[in-house]
């Protein structure tokens, strides 16, 4: 998520990894990467001449994708940086002819958000490999699944309120209907079975099954307009997070579609026998309903509000502009915000969610104890003509 208006003066970006395992900051001075629980701060780049406005971490590696940002960008922001951490250098570059709205990486792909098309490229070499044309997405709306058995990608699609989704493996693209006005945030969940969207409006929540197109549930945040901050599954797929800038964060109960004989076969151990108590306490998870919802059968029009699913955990009183993902822990999610806070919180019992942990991680000195400082914090000012000669460089107009 870009901070272009931050309540900390030094931070500019911050996002989660792709396991929720870490989150990175981008700021004036260079990035900084957190560990989630426990949480601490593990590492920090200083750049002396240049802030970084966006970073994307590649699970816990030393590769990084990079852009410029801030008061004195340390790249151009119509650049890509692939930074190798245990070099200490650039050893890829990305040119384009706009602006960088986003970046996603997995281990065999990296794909560019620009404001009206997305680029995909092989890691390995950065060669292209294809491109999409996009509705204006000036958010940087793009999504793309790590797992290594389905790679998906979701982005918008050439008209408002729809989302292209991608089926690499299979080689299909399909188009969905998602909204009828535009897109403010679209999220899929680690296997990149389930698609999740929300318009600008940022009333209602849908979700999707990326093979079939199907919506499969539509959830109600609230019934003022509001601003989606971030959507977020957990690793099972059970339930789905949204943080907006109304300063409520909101976590709804996922619906379980039935597998398949083959599917079932193909299941692990341990997802097949699950423990007893588990699967009590998942009958019990629903979300709320209106209690006005038989009214839905009787007044015309009013169907899709009172029959609407209202999420079953919240978590009130967080910043305006956060972004939340779901905790190694069960029933924990952990919240990140623009004015340097980070919390960690249970819904295990649903309605108002039990605080677990908060702590600053911007602007309180550092974090780091003394005697870790030297081998966690770091600076480097690598001489730009050594990786221009180095580097693998593409230009791509949009």
């Amino acid at each position: 998520m870009e901070l272009p208006g931050s309540q900390h003066s030094d931070l500019l970006f911050v996002n989660f990894n792709q396991d929720f395992g870490c989150f990175a900051c981008g700021t004036n001075s260079g990035f900084r990467i957190y560990n989630v629980d426990p949480f601490r701060e593990t590492f920090r780049r200083v750049f002396p001449n240049g802030g970084i406005g966006i970073v994307e971490m590649l699970f816990r590696c030393n590769l990084l994708a990079l852009v410029g940002g801030g008061r004195n960008p340390r790249y151009p922001p119509n650049k890509v940086m692939i930074w190798d951490d245990f070099q200490k250098r650039c050893v890829g570059e990305l040119s384009f002819r706009h602006e960088v709205r986003a970046v996603r990486l997995r281990r065999d792909r990296v794909a560019v958000a620009l404001p009206t098309k997305v680029y995909v490229y092989r890691f390995s070499d950065l060669k292209l490999l294809t491109q999409f044309d996009t509705y204006n997405n000036p958010r940087g709306l793009l999504a793309l699944s790590p797992d290594a058995s389905n790679m998906v990608l979701a982005c918008p699609g050439p008209k408002k309120g729809h989302v292209t989704v991608e089926l690499f493996d299979i080689q299909r693209t399909r188009l969905i209907h998602a909204h009828d006005s535009e897109l403010a945030a679209l999220a899929l969940s680690l296997d990149g079975t389930h698609l999740a969207t929300s318009s600008d409006k940022g009333t209602l929540i849908r979700v999707f099954d990326t093979q079939s197109c199907d919506q499969l549930q539509e959830l109600r945040r609230g019934m003022d307009r509001a601003d989606i901050r971030s959507l977020a599954f957990n690793q099972t797929c059970t339930y789905l997070a949204c943080s907006s800038d109304k300063g409520t964060v909101h976590i709804f109960a996922l619906k379980q579609q039935a597998k398949s004989s083959e599917e079932t076969k193909q299941a692990p151990e341990e997802t097949q026998e699950q423990p007893k108590k588990d699967k009590e306490n998942k009958k019990k998870v629903k979300n709320a309903k209106s209690g006005f919802s038989l009214l839905g059968a009787v007044i015309p029009g009013t169907s899709g509000y009172f029959g609407s699913e209202w999420s079953y955990a919240q978590v009130r009183g967080v910043n305006s502009a956060s972004i939340c993902a779901f905790g190694s822990m069960p029933n924990t999610l952990a919240i990140v915000s623009a004015d340097g806070t980070f919390r960690m919180v249970s819904f295990e019992q649903g309605g108002e969610c039990s605080p677990i942990f908060t702590s600053p991680y911007m602007g309180q000195g550092e974090i780091l104890d003394e005697e870790e400082d030297n081998a966690n914090v770091a600076t480097a000012d690598e001489p730009e003509n050594d990786v221009q000669d180095q580097d693998v460089n593409q230009d791509n107009g949009s």
